[in-house]
């Protein structure tokens, strides 16, 4: 993960578009990856600020999800595979727009697969429906719902799993 990091700093200051950033990307960690036996999800955005336009690239990550202000839920999909596994693999980049009062929300697989005790995963269902019902407030707040409604789920089960999530709100 340090040499992925390090090489998406070192290559996102070259001032290439996001498909070139990302073969390139590929391209190194497949140079390090022990025949693609060592590979990465990501998700890669671009976000303009001032349009909300967003240009992405999902590299074999769990879908993010984009909540509309009126509750549609539209998948960022578009990408290919995992980094790391093949060295001139095509990547699609996909585009969608934020508008105000849009939710993206990207998650590892921790997030959804989490389990109580049962071995009910939280799954993205009660993910969707938990930004659906929160989704006045701000970031920091349905963060912190979100943290509250996984721990109400998995009760003492040990998690072997990163949970992670990232929120974008455009107000």
């Amino acid at each position: 993960m340090a040499t992925f990091q390090a090489s998406l700093r070192t290559l996102s200051t070259s001032g290439v578009g996001l498909a070139e950033l990302v073969a390139s990307v590929n391209r190194y960690a497949c140079s390090n990856s022990m025949g693609g036996g060592r590979f990465t999800t990501a998700f890669f955005a671009e976000v303009d600020p001032a349009t909300g336009d967003v240009a992405y690239i999902n590299a074999g990550h769990n879908v993010p999800i984009l909540r509309k202000k009126l509750g549609a839920v539209e998948r960022l999909e578009a990408g290919g595979i995992p980094i790391g596994i093949f060295t001139e693999s095509p990547y699609q980049v996909g585009t969608t727009r934020l508008e105000a009062g849009d939710w993206l929300v990207i998650f590892t697989d921790g997030v959804v697969e989490a389990e109580n005790a049962k071995y009910d995963e939280y799954g993205e269902p009660a993910l969707i429906r938990l930004v659906d019902r929160e989704s006045g407030a701000a970031p920091a707040e349905l963060l912190r719902s979100l943290l509250a409604d996984l721990d109400r789920h998995v009760g003492n089960t040990p998690q072997h799993d990163d949970i992670t999530c990232l929120l974008l709100k455009r107000s």
